[in-house]
């Protein structure tokens, strides 16, 4: 049987759309996959507004030349500062973190933790109090934390500590639910677990997003029953392949083959 010619798109800064990526690829495994870290300009939560609409843009014209048939926006930042930007110049559907993870919510207290530009946008309280007119949303910056996971460190007493640190606010708040704001935090899932009490929810928008992707293989006249092929996966970065390969592996369980490209040289600015 020919392989299902969808070509799904997923981009951030580093190794934490990978936990995208997983969660896609657990319910659409049959899809091909080109991912894009831009490496050479993370983390992306401590740049400015004008810094992350370059960099959406200059990333969409890139992957635009592949006719992706949707792109996953795999980077909360980017969805905060330059959604309008990724659908303005996209080539095919976007799917966004935010509001999907806004969808996700049905309790009164919700904690966001996130980046210190997602929570500078307000994106977050925003989205969740257009569908929840009663929630009071409580957004904590953890600018600590995608260095952290980005160099390896993700157990430990040090993580332990600065993670309670950003946590503790909202515990103090009685939040009922919990958004993990950056694609990179779900990495700390068993840490985040441990520190939280037991009653409040951890809700991560990528199982939201993968299960919106079900849309798209409709739209592809696809089923899982008479797709038995298994969809290639190409992962591209702008610095540091070597590293990142390295880095990847805590995330996907494997050191996976990783192609260097640049953006600048490659993208037809319009």
């Amino acid at each position: 049987m020919a392989r299902l010619n969808t070509n799904l798109a997923l981009f951030d800064s580093g190794i934490g759309g990978f936990t995208v990526l997983n969660r896609i690829r657990e319910r659409h495994r049959f899809f091909d996959f080109i991912y894009l870290a831009d490496t050479a300009r993370q983390p992306f939560g401590e740049k400015d507004s004008s810094q992350i609409r370059k960099i959406a843009k200059e990333i969409i014209q890139w992957l635009n030349m592949y006719n992706p048939s949707a792109i996953v926006v795999a980077c909360n930042t980017t969805n905060s500062l330059a959604i309008d930007i990724v659908k303005d110049l996209s080539c095919c559907p976007v799917f966004e973190l935010i509001s999907t993870a806004a969808l996700m919510l049905n309790k009164k207290n919700i904690g966001v933790i996130a980046t210190p530009a997602t929570v500078f946008s307000g994106e977050y309280s925003r989205q969740i109090k257009l569908f929840n007119t009663r929630a009071s949303v409580f957004e904590q910056s953890c600018p600590l934390l995608v260095p952290m996971i980005e160099s390896g460190e993700i157990t430990g007493a040090n993580i332990k500590s600065i993670l309670w640190e950003y946590l503790s606010p909202l515990i103090d708040k009685n939040v009922e639910e919990i958004v993990l704001g950056c694609t990179h935090y779900p990495i700390l899932m068993p840490v985040l677990r441990e520190l939280l009490p037991p009653q409040v929810r951890i809700v991560d928008p990528a199982i939201g997003i993968a299960n919106k992707i079900d849309e798209l293989a409709d739209l592809s006249n696809f089923s899982k029953n008479t797709a038995p092929l298994v969809g290639n996966t190409r992962l591209c970065v702008t610095s540091d392949p070597i590293g990142f390969a390295k880095r990847s592996r805590s995330v996907l369980g494997h050191c996976p083959k990783v192609e260097l490209v640049s953006l600048l040289s490659k993208a037809c600015f319009l």
